[in-house]
């Protein structure tokens, strides 16, 4: 019973894509990974991810051992979100920035056409208060006019509905992302209290404090164009095959099965191992090592480089060992957030791809397109459908 498996360290650019005039000029000098070698060279220990391609790519070593290549970003932008759906094979669409100042109106009619009863309960604020249970607003954290936040108390509505109402909001705006979710143990009259004036005309949910984190927070994100039927877990789930999310996919990509938004990247690589060694049957595993995005957020080399030598020391110690013959890994990154740029964003650049297994050979896959190249290869894998867009690589990587 075969399995495969998706390592994304979250965040591990190689460097700067030819398009990067487009979306932050700035960034022309990005490389998450050269930058924080060169500062951390003395600490930095990846001799296994080195040796299976880095190395290669970045610094023109003698070809690795295994299978290897890199990809472009086909979504606009450099985000997680948008990066995982396409890794996942389906490339978001391009989005628009839109603000609740300017939206408001449309999506009030909207959802009122749905049977919401919606009202201001903020005068002169631009937020929306549905059926005195989830606030429709910006997105406080992510880049002014990205993302529109549904924010509900699941004691007045529970998930399910408020994921039918983020649909709704979805259907309706054409922002990079809907952003659904909520918990028990706070109340809309203590969301309402925290809702704030960031920019101009940019209102919304002050989210860390409005107590939705932590026990019985749930979240379902919507991407702009996404065909989440079309992806790899979702066509996976549809022909029962067992797909583990564990780390930030649990909480990025859309499925059905085990999911496990560890955060801490030792516990979760801990988890990763186990629950490998456990399976007895057929699965896919896609796995996030969030951990490498904050330290790219924080922009702290430290921390990112002792994150890259666990990793490093994991993958060669005690993951490799774990896989069967019949076993595929592939190792990748989704964006970056070079830590020396100068600011904290992530930076859109090239990603490492990096593939391992006794039926892998010794080859290069070249510059992939797009990220949805992964996904496709996984359905091949399995001997699924295929995915909504990407090529599989299965056959220029396997020796048989």
């Amino acid at each position: 019973m075969a399995k495969m498996t998706l390592i994304v360290i979250d965040s591990f650019g190689i460097g700067a894509m030819d398009d990067y005039e487009q979306y932050v000029p700035s960034d022309s000098h990005a490389n998450t990974y050269k930058h924080i070698r060169d500062i951390k060279r003395e600490d930095l220990k990846i001799p296994f991810m080195y040796a299976s391609g880095l190395g290669t790519l970045v610094d023109n070593e003698p070809e690795p051992k295994n299978a290897y290549g890199y990809a472009r970003l086909a979504h606009h932008g450099a985000d997680t979100y948008l990066g995982h759906q396409e890794i996942a094979g389906s490339c978001p669409k391009k989005s628009n920035r839109r603000l609740m100042s300017a939206i408001h109106g449309e999506i009030k009619e909207a959802l009122e056409a749905s049977g919401y009863s919606v009202s201001y309960p903020i005068a002169g604020c631009p937020v929306l208060l549905v059926n005195n249970a989830a606030v429709v607003a910006d997105n406080l954290e992510s880049a002014v006019g990205n993302i529109v936040n549904v924010t509900a108390d699941f004691k007045k509505m529970p998930f399910d509905e408020v994921k039918k109402l983020g649909q709704t909001v979805r259907e309706n705006v054409d922002t990079t992302r809907v952003i659904a979710f909520g918990g028990p143990f706070t109340s809309i009259e203590h969301i309402l209290s925290c809702v704030k004036q960031k920019n101009k005309e940019q209102w919304g949910v002050d989210t860390p404090k409005a107590n939705v984190y932590g026990d019985g927070y749930n979240v379902f994100h919507m991407g702009y164009g996404v065909e989440i039927d079309k992806q790899f877990p979702m066509i996976a789930a549809a022909h029962k095959l067992k797909v583990y999310r564990l780390g930030k996919t649990a909480d990025v990509l859309h499925g059905v099965g085990p999911a496990n938004p560890l955060v801490n990247t030792t516990e979760l690589l801990k988890t990763v191992s186990e629950t490998y060694r456990e399976e007895p049957g057929e699965a896919a595993f896609l796995v996030n090592i969030q951990e490498t995005d904050l330290a790219g957020h924080a922009e702290d080399t430290d921390w990112y480089a002792a994150l890259l030598n666990e990793t490093d020391q994991w993958l060669r110690e005690s993951f490799i060992p774990l896989m069967e013959q019949d076993d595929i890994l592939i190792v990748m990154a989704d964006h970056g957030n070079d830590p020396t740029i100068g600011h904290s964003n992530h930076t859109r650049e090239f990603v490492p791809i990096m593939i391992f297994g006794d039926m892998v050979k010794e080859v290069s896959i070249g510059e992939r397109s797009t990220m949805a190249d992964v996904g496709a290869t996984f359905c091949d894998f399995f001997k699924l459908p295929p995915t909504a867009e990407g090529k599989s690589f299965l056959g220029e990587i396997l020796d048989r």
